[in-house]
């Protein structure tokens, strides 16, 4: 919710302060507002704000989407990445997709740089949801959620 002054007379600065809830943001985020008032020469402004969100953990992309064939398997990559200078152990938790979709973590950089490898299980054609907890050392994020979604169609007609 913005605050600001109400009534600013001519010639007069006022103040406008704006909150931005980062929440669920990580990296680079833009954001914008506009500004209307009964001045005849700027009676509508935008406001931007650009900056960058710092996460103890980036994970990039923070979600899956499997999307293809059903009778063949499709792969998706997370990568999970330390911000902090600690180093980052993981461990995976609840899975709820273990009938439809494989998963693999593998230690990229030691205490670094971690993969997720998804794929998807073939078989009849389907859509799904779900996802993959991930356990973590870090007092500042000591769990971190992966969702996951698939859509996999049939195969050719013949």
């Amino acid at each position: 919710m913005p605050s600001f002054d109400r009534a600013i007379p001519p010639g007069v600065e006022g103040k406008i302060t704006l909150q931005v809830n980062t929440a669920g943001f990580q990296g680079p985020i833009d954001k914008t507002a506009r500004v209307s008032s009964n001045d005849p020469v700027n009676g509508q402004i935008t406001l931007r704000l650009k900056a960058v969100v710092r996460v103890p953990i980036l994970l990039t992309p923070k979600y899956v989407y499997l999307s293809g064939n059903s009778e063949q398997t499709v792969t998706r990559v997370v990568e999970i990445k330390a911000e902090l200078d600690k180093p980052l152990e993981i461990t995976p938790g609840e899975f709820n997709l273990e009938q439809k979709v494989n998963f693999k973590v593998e230690e990229v950089e030691k205490g670094r740089k971690f993969q997720v490898r998804f794929e998807s299980i073939p078989g009849p054609p389907q859509s799904y949801q779900g996802f993959l907890k991930i356990k973590t050392n870090y007092t500042e994020k000591p769990e971190m959620t992966i969702w996951i979604r698939g859509r996999l169609s049939g195969g050719p007609k013949g």
